[in-house]
C-alpha cells in the first residue's frame, strides 16, 4: 500500500475543514439560522439541536391535537416507561449499561468478536480499523426485512435483522471486501467502496431468491457513493482515502471531542452520499422530511443513521484515549424499534388504522410525523425511565436509555402482538434509511 499523505496524529493541525475552509471544533447549531445566510441555515439543519427542537414542534402539534396522523394517548407513555424498566432491568441487573451502539451488534451470540479485528496491531490501526468497519457496518444497517438471515459460517449461528448485518458486515471486512488490497483486509478503503457491485455485496451477505436482502442494490450505491465522496475530501480521509483516518482528523481534539461537532463532520462530509434526498442551497441535507406544523421551510431533520453512526465511533475513540463530550446532546433514534415502541404500547395512535395496513412513503408526511413523535417522546420517556431507576442524566445518559433500553423493548413488543416481529407500520425502505 502506498503511504498515505496523512501526517502522524501528533503532527494533525487543529480545527475542522469543511467545503474548503477551517473552523474551530463548535456545536453547528451555535451559528443558528439568524444570520440569514443559507450557511447558517445549513449549519442548522445539520445539527442535532434542529432535530431536537423541529420534532419537539411536531410534538407541541400533537399536545394541541393539531397533527393529522397521530395522536397523543394520554398516560400511556408510562405504559412504555414501566416497558423499557423492566427490560433494563433484566438485560442489565446491575444498571451498569453500555452506550448504544453499532458494537453491541458485533457480540451476539456470546462471541467477542471486536477481539477478532486487526489482530496484532498498534493501537492508533486498531482504532482506524474499528473506525472503518463501524462506519460501513451502520451504513448497511437500514432493515433488512423478516425474511433475510445470515449464517455465520465460523460459528454456526445463524442472526437476523440488525444483528445479522453487523455480523456479515465484519465478516466481510475479516474476508477483505471493502480492502484494496486483501493482505490488509481490516480496513475500509475509497477505492475498494467506489468498486463494490451489488452482486459481491450480496454474495458477501447471503443473498439469493431464497433469501432475500432488502434493499440490496440502494446498499451497494451507497458504498460507492461513500467511497467516492471519501476520495473527494483528501483533507479527511488521506490519501489514498480510509474511512478509519478520522482517527487522524480528529486526533488533535483527543482531550475534549464534542460529539454534536462529530455528527456536523459526518453530515457535512457525507452528506452527499444520500441519494434522492432534501437539498438547502445545493447542500445535501441527508435524512430530513417535511411537516405541516413546522412553518417556513417545514423541514424536520432525523439523521437516523449517522448519529447511529456518531454513538458507534465513539466507543473505538474512547478506547484510542480521546475523551468524547456533550453524548446527551445526540436525540434518540428516528427508526422502527423505538417508534414501534410508542405505538404498540399505546403512547401514540393512528387517527386513520388504514395507516397500519397501507405501505407508507418514508418521506411522506405520515411517517415523517411518527418519527418526529418517537424523537420528542424519547426525551420524555428517558426523563421517566431514569426516576424510575433512581439516576441522573449524567449517570444514565440517553444513548443508556436507548441500549437498556427502549430498542429491546420496541422489538420485544413487536414480537408479542405480531408473528414476524416487525413493525407496526409497513415503510416503502430503499435500504438506506430503516
Amino acid at each position: 500500500m502506498p503511504r498515505t499523505n496523512i501526517p502522524h496524529p501528533e503532527e494533525r493541525p487543529g480545527g475542522v475543514r469543511l467545503e474548503g475552509r477551517t473552523a474551530p471544533l463548535q456545536d453547528a447549531a451555535s451559528a443558528g439560522v439568524n444570520d440569514g445566510g443559507a450557511t447558517g441555515r445549513v449549519d442548522y439543519l445539520l445539527s442535532a439541536a434542529a432535530v431536537r427542537e423541529r420534532c419537539g414542534i411536531v410534538l407541541a402539534a400533537a399536545e394541541c391535537g393539531e397533527t393529522r396522523h397521530f395522536r397523543l394517548v394520554s398516560g400511556q407513555l408510562d405504559d412504555a416507561v414501566e416497558r423499557v424498566v423492566a427490560v433494563t432491568r433484566r438485560r442489565y441487573p446491575d444498571l451498569v449499561v453500555p452506550l448504544h451502539s453499532r458494537w453491541r451488534h458485533f457480540g451476539v451470540g456470546g462471541i467477542d468478536r471486536a477481539a477478532l479485528i486487526a489482530p496484532g496491531a498498534a493501537p492508533a490501526e486498531t482504532a482506524r480499523a474499528r473506525l472503518d468497519l463501524a462506519v460501513v457496518s451502520v451504513l448497511l444497517d437500514a432493515g433488512a426485512g423478516p425474511g433475510w438471515v445470515y449464517r455465520e459460517a465460523e460459528t454456526g449461528q445463524v442472526f437476523g435483522r440488525s444483528e445479522g448485518l453487523a455480523v456479515a458486515s465484519l465478516r466481510a471486512m475479516q474476508g477483505g471486501l471493502f480492502s484494496i488490497d486483501r493482505t490488509q483486509p481490516w480496513r475500509a478503503d475509497a477505492e475498494a467502496l467506489t468498486a463494490l457491485s451489488a452482486d459481491k455485496l450480496g454474495r458477501a451477505f447471503q443473498h439469493g431468491s431464497d433469501n432475500p436482502l432488502g434493499g440490496l442494490e440502494g446498499r451497494a450505491l451507497l458504498l460507492r457513493r461513500l467511497g467516492e465522496v471519501a476520495a473527494a475530501q483528501p483533507e479527511i480521509f488521506g490519501s489514498p482515502a480510509r474511512l478509519g483516518h478520522l482517527h487522524d482528523f480528529w486526533w488533535p481534539h483527543r482531550a475534549g471531542l464534542p460529539a454534536p461537532d462529530m455528527l456536523n463532520l459526518v453530515l457535512h462530509a457525507l452528506g452527499p452520499i444520500w441519494p434522492g434526498r432534501l437539498a438547502f442551497g445545493g447542500v445535501p441535507l441527508g435524512d430530513c422530511g417535511r411537516h405541516g406544523a413546522v412553518a417556513g421551510d417545514g423541514i424536520v431533520p432525523f439523521h437516523k443513521l449517522s448519529q447511529w453512526l456518531v454513538y458507534s465511533l465513539v466507543e473505538p475513540l474512547l478506547d484510542a484515549g480521546f475523551a468524547v463530550t456533550g453524548l446527551d446532546r445526540l436525540t434518540g433514534l428516528a427508526e422502527y424499534r423505538n417508534g414501534g415502541l410508542l405505538l404498540d404500547s399505546g403512547a401514540l395512535a393512528a387517527r386513520d388504522d388504514d395507516l397500519l395496513r397501507r405501505p407508507l412513503d418514508p418521506f411522506g408526511e405520515p411517517v415523517v410525523e411518527w418519527r418526529a413523535l418517537t424523537v420528542a417522546l424519547l426525551d420524555r420517556l428517558a426523563e421517566r425511565v431514569r426516576e424510575r431507576l433512581g439516576r441522573n442524566a449524567a449517570e444514565f445518559p440517553l444513548a443508556k436509555v436507548l441500549e437498556g433500553g427502549s430498542w429491546a423493548a420496541g422489538r420485544e413488543i413487536a414480537a408479542e402482538i405480531r408473528p414476524d416481529g416487525g413493525a407496526p407500520l409497513t415503510i416503502a425502505s430503499d435500504g438506506t434509511l430503516f
